[in-house]
């Protein structure tokens, strides 16, 4: 490839410019830079100031202007001098660019048979040479959507006048823009359709995963996503592992005695179900939302996890810190942490340590599933934002991918109720707690766990 070269026709100086050219081009085009074939100029800044001297003028500002037109149902009105008119205003054939904001770049030709003024975060491209208008906007569309138009070095994305000046652009001949230009309104009408039908069928398919994902989980807790066998006994046997656990944590001053008044739920010969709490006997058969195995128990949520367990470390030790953002949402347990001394963070956050399970109370983070196993954590432990609920198995009498799903399942996120303003809305004061848990062995737990594993695969 030859070499490119640039003249600075003010100094005189000749530089080579082949790290910026980007690619080659057909002959009988030329690079040249956008300051090279229009005039530019940007309108007037907008401030209290600026309302006394000149006449009432409307102008545009960028929430006027868009790609390829422009909306001119807010129109504002400023005072202009007659110096300020001839220097700050559009005239029909004008290519009208936003200099700032998310919308940096969105450009339109101003193409009304009469003249408007303009604010200063719009640039005014006023061609040498008429009919490139059209070309040189597509070009613009182009490097934003790629993602090379904005200025470099600067703290939020912009189009400064330097840099709308000095793009370096591939020039045809004007019957060859023309044919250009043609050909792009003939095809990106085409390409829309398909790009919208894409974005429906992504949709589509995006719904239907989370639809068998839902259907998948509230399948496996109600014992259906695989067969029972004989031989991995009932968990009634793991009842009495996780009543062991509490009474060996009671004894070593871990927890406190109280959470040995367990409750015991049955069904009786009447086919009721019966839950008893010391001497009290209560018929709870309408609680129970759906049938399980025989060999699989129903228990409240309470009773076989520690809820919200606090950790005891030394202030200087090092923990990981887990704000909401950090939290994924969906179905994988995905999370990030900061690392921080223990004493700054171990009052007026929710505490959590290795293995612990934890979701979001708060809406929307509950509904969209925000939730995670930890696991990794610096000194094995951490702290976080106050809007989590988390739950700690009594030693390893649970799986804790079975209780994540759990938590994800439709019966659990679909049934809660909330409380608080509109917007920060947070799962009742025991509905955790007193929810009711379908408990399989110990052996279906890991192979429920494995299936949902295995489905979800397929899924992706």
């Amino acid at each position: 490839m030859s070499s490119y070269y640039e003249k600075i026709l003010a100094t005189g100086e000749v530089k080579c410019i082949d790290e910026e050219v980007p690619f080659e081009i057909p002959k009988g085009w030329e690079w040249t830079r956008i300051g090279n074939i229009f005039n530019h100029t940007s309108g007037k800044q907008q401030s209290s100031s600026n309302k006394g001297g000149g006449t009432p003028q409307k102008f545009i500002t960028t929430s006027n202007l868009y790609w390829g037109h422009f909306i001119l149902d807010n129109v504002k009105v400023m005072n202009f001098t007659d110096e300020e008119i001839k220097t700050c205003s559009a005239t029909k054939g004008d290519l009208l660019v936003c200099e700032g904001g998310a919308g940096y770049g969105r450009s339109a030709i101003w193409n009304e048979d009469y003249d408007i003024c303009l604010q200063n975060h719009v640039h005014r491209l006023r061609p040498c040479v008429s009919g490139i208008c059209e070309y040189v906007y597509h070009f613009i569309y182009l490097l934003k959507e790629s993602n090379n138009l904005a200025s470099v070095g600067t703290a939020m994305p912009g189009l400064s006048a330097n840099r709308l000046k000095g793009l370096l652009l591939p020039f045809p001949p004007l019957s060859e823009q023309r044919r250009i230009v043609a050909k792009l309104a003939e095809l990106l009408p085409q390409i829309e359709k398909y790009n919208n039908v894409q974005n429906k069928v992504d949709e589509l398919n995006t719904t239907i995963k989370d639809c068998l994902k839902k259907s998948i989980l509230q399948e496996a807790i109600q014992g259906k996503l695989i067969p029972q066998l004989a031989e991995e006994g009932r968990a009634q046997e793991l009842l009495e592992q996780i009543k062991a656990e509490k009474r060996k944590l009671v004894k070593e001053g871990k927890l406190k005695k109280s959470a040995l008044s367990d409750s015991v739920i049955f069904r009786g010969d009447d086919n009721k179900y019966y839950e008893q709490i010391g001497k009290k006997c209560l018929d709870i058969t309408d609680e129970i939302p759906f049938v399980i195995p025989e060999t699989w128990q129903w228990v409240r949520i309470r009773d076989v996890f520690q809820l919200n367990p606090k950790n005891e470390a030394e202030d200087e030790k090092l923990v990981a810190f887990i704000p909401m953002e950090k939290i994924s949402a969906g179905y994988k347990s995905d999370f990030t942490f900061d690392t921080t001394k223990w004493g700054t963070i171990k009052k007026g956050f929710t505490h959590f340590a290795n293995g612990d399970v934890a979701f979001a109370k708060i809406t929307p983070c509950f509904q969209n599933r925000k939730s995670a196993i930890f696991h990794d954590l610096p000194n094995g432990i951490g702290a976080g934002t106050t809007e989590l609920k988390v739950l700690r198995p009594y030693g390893n009498t649970i799986d804790r991918w079975y209780l994540l799903y759990f938590l994800e399942a439709p019966y659990f996120i679909d049934e809660a109720t909330f409380k608080g303003t509109a917007n920060q809305q947070r799962i009742v004061v025991g509905y955790l707690e007193d929810k009711l848990f379908p408990l399989p062995t110990p052996k279906e737990q890991q192979r429920i766990v494995a299936q949902i594993e295995k489905l979800f695969e397929q899924l992706h």
